[in-house]
């Protein structure tokens, strides 16, 4: 059955969803088990002996042949390293991107017909063009680049958001943006205003601040084996809980320490209000009051801690909008505009948003298209002739093994 894939290639995890043709119509779009078991896969690289690429974090590893934190180094000039080879980091966005790819047809039977990719809302041509570059070098030439904050509109606006402009809270493992968007004249969302950013905040940091809130009831001399994974999970379950255990093994037997919600919000309260904050006079660098956004659109996978929309619908006097699974919303955003790449909509007329002094908010949109059209250069350095670095030079059979879909993964 034809289908098109939406990519989000996360700093900490990666999503994809696919929308498929029925008839004239499509699909509202699934998400794909990339890890085997779960929706996300870690946004991990790692050299196996043979040569060949393999995705998600490795049982044993040196650190020298597995590399992460990847995709907030593209437009570095120094390279990373893997197995002692120099690699620009959009070399390995790139290769995720294909791995991905891959897997989904192994999966559908079939290539999809258009694939989109977000990327942060603050990349701007120098960035995209980068990723671009490395994208066609492994044959995805038919790759649209979209900044992350419109593809998380346009999955709100698929469950029906009917507003104009919003604010975006991109909530992520280890990094968090906040942004605006608006719909032009031809429909579609685009980005305005200066995107702002945290690349030293996320969900990983509120995992932390529950582990030492673990190692100080237990002891700090207790060596606590598995502690991050497990308060990850208890971070989960106090999303739609009250209280629950943390549950551990020790030398000396079962542990378990308690924890309440009051207690978890009261120990991230100030991350979580930094970010509220920094969403806050982001509306306010664009020139516009809270009351004039139509909503705050919610995305990644910490967005859905009850403390997140309490802190926000406190400060923006406007609605909320959190999807059930935000860790998907990007991608599922990004499918959603792959199917206007093969199929855009009739043009509809949009009320034009309220007047604001916002400059370079870039042309209207057509049909989402395989390259988007430039966005403000926010951020991005000046002008400057190419860097020359030597690209990674993997042996023959992790090329060939991502070519031809063989790319393996681990699970769990």
């Amino acid at each position: 059955m034809p289908y098109v894939l939406g990519l989000d290639i996360g700093n900490t995890g990666t999503a994809a969803t696919v929308a498929r043709r029925r008839g004239e119509t499509w699909a509202r779009p699934e998400a794909v088990a990339l890890g085997g078991r779960s929706a996300v896969v870690p946004s991990v690289l790692h050299l196996a002996p043979d040569g060949s690429l393999v995705v998600g974090e490795p049982a044993t590893d040196d650190g020298s042949r597995t590399t992460r934190d990847f995709v907030r180094r593209v437009g570095d000039d120094v390279p990373l390293l893997l197995g002692g080879e120099p690699c620009p980091p959009e070399t390995l966005v790139a290769e995720l991107a294909a791995w991905a790819v891959h897997r989904v047809a192994a999966h559908e039977g079939a290539f999809a017909e258009a694939v989109v990719l977000s990327h942060p809302a603050g990349w701007g041509p120098h960035r995209r063009d980068l990723l671009h570059r490395a994208l066609w070098a492994l044959d995805l030439r038919a790759v649209t680049l979209l900044p992350r904050t419109v593809t998380v509109a346009e999955s709100h606006a698929a469950r029906g958001f009917p507003g104009t402009t919003a604010a975006v809270y991109a909530l992520g493992g280890n990094t968090f943006e906040a942004a605006l968007v608006r719909r032009n004249a031809r429909g579609r969302y685009e980005t305005f205003g200066l995107p702002q950013g945290l690349e030293s905040l996320g969900g990983t940091d509120f995992d932390e601040a529950l582990a030492e809130h673990v190692r100080a009831a237990l002891g700090p001399d207790v060596a606590l084996h598995g502690l991050l994974a497990e308060c990850e999970r208890v971070k989960r379950e106090l999303t739609v809980g009250t209280e629950t255990d943390v549950m551990l093994t020790l030398p000396a037997g079962p542990a378990r320490v308690p924890v309440t919600r009051a207690q978890f919000e009261d120990l991230i309260r100030p991350a979580v209000r930094t970010t509220v904050d920094l969403l806050v006079r982001t509306v306010q660098s664009a020139g516009l009051t809270p009351a004039q956004l139509d909503a705050v659109l919610l995305a990644g996978g910490s967005a859905r801690i009850p403390l997140v929309s309490e802190l926000l619908a406190a400060a923006l006097p406007v609605p909320v909008e959190v999807e059930p699974d935000p860790q998907l919303t990007a991608a599922t955003g990004a499918a959603l505009a792959a199917c206007q790449v093969v199929s855009p909509r009739p043009r509809r007329p949009v009320p034009a948003p309220a007047a604001a002094p916002v400059s370079d908010a870039g042309p209207a949109l057509p049909a989402w298209r395989h390259t988007e059209p430039d966005q403000p250069r926010y951020g991005e350095p000046p002008a400057r002739p190419p860097v020359r670095i030597t690209p990674l030079n993997l042996p023959k059979a992790s090329r060939l093994a991502l070519a031809r879909g063989r790319g393996r993964d681990r699970e769990g």
